[in-house]
């Protein structure tokens, strides 16, 4: 019985190394120019616009909405947050939603805007940047930016209603395993985790999964996705400036709703909302849209 053992796990240490070893999927052309793409929008409009993207994808989530955008905005801005999609993947490294609102500010330092009326449009993970930097606006933070408007979408804003993803769960949760399973993770793995956060009929396709899949694997970035999902905890433990800052600065504030939204279910996200943000306005989407609005 022992060598039986044994036989199998020297199969296993090949095919395990072999599994790891596959290389990702190139990159297709649509995000080669995606990474190229210029900002620049409408002539004669002031407006500015700054895309914050949802967690574990990139910038690419706009994609669909980017035309329309440059036709609304003079100009539209889209970063890769630290470690998502074709920015640097640093490790070991203490990633926060802090630091990712800092290089928000930093950014549009380096493109001349510091002192423009920004535009903020987000979605889920961008959500919370989009609150920290409220905060810091609303507290006249030095190097804050000026924020004209926020509007927001499918977001875990509240603790309260959220619901994170199983394998959300697993790989924040996962103590020693987490690193192994982040390893272990595949395109199967990850297609299977986020197909349920879209409705029955906006669902992506199978090669625009591919190539949300080969911008998390760009520059191995699937290695710090434990990392990553620490903002979860950072949320709750900075709950009440971040809602409070929601609450209490007299821009428009605007939410975009998919009520199919398994991460944040209706109706309860949606009462807790518009109790804590009376003076919202919201966008009701049709009731088989889910968590990516956007897509």
């Amino acid at each position: 019985m022992r060598e039986w053992w044994v036989h199998v796990g020297l199969l296993a240490v090949p095919l395990l190394a072999a599994y790891l070893h596959i290389p990702p999927r190139q990159l297709s052309p649509a995000l080669h120019s995606w990474k190229s793409s210029d900002s620049v929008g409408v002539v004669g409009s002031p407006e500015i616009v700054v895309l914050l993207h949802s967690f574990p994808t990139s910038s690419y989530d706009w994609y669909k909405i980017w035309e329309g955008l440059t036709l609304r905005f003079h100009r539209v801005i889209a970063l890769d947050f630290l470690a998502f999609g074709f920015s640097d993947k640093p490790r070991p490294h203490h990633y926060s939603i802090f630091e990712q609102a800092s290089i928000v500010e930093v950014l549009l330092r380096h493109l001349g805007l510091p002192n423009r009326r920004i535009n903020l449009l987000s979605h889920d993970y961008g959500d919370i940047v989009a609150q920290e930097l409220l905060y810091r606006f609303k507290q006249n933070r030095p190097g804050r930016l000026t924020i004209k408007s926020l509007c927001l979408s499918n977001g875990g804003i509240f603790l309260e209603t959220h619901r994170p993803l199983l394998l959300q769960k697993l790989l924040k949760d996962g103590g020693q395993l987490s690193p192994i399973l982040t390893r272990l993770m595949n395109f199967f793995v990850f297609s299977r985790g986020l197909t349920p956060v879209f409705g029955p009929y906006t669902r992506p396709s199978e090669s625009e999964l591919w190539g949300m899949w080969a911008g998390i694997h760009n520059n191995d970035r699937n290695l710090v996705i434990d990392s990553l999902l620490q903002y979860i905890s950072q949320r709750k433990k900075f709950r009440r400036h971040c809602v409070g800052a929601l609450a209490s600065v007299s821009i428009p504030i605007h939410f975009i709703y998919g009520p199919l939204d398994p991460v944040n279910p209706y109706p309860e996200f949606l009462e807790l909302y518009r109790k804590m943000l009376p003076r919202s306005t919201v966008s009701i989407l049709d009731d088989h849209i889910s968590h990516c609005p956007q897509i």
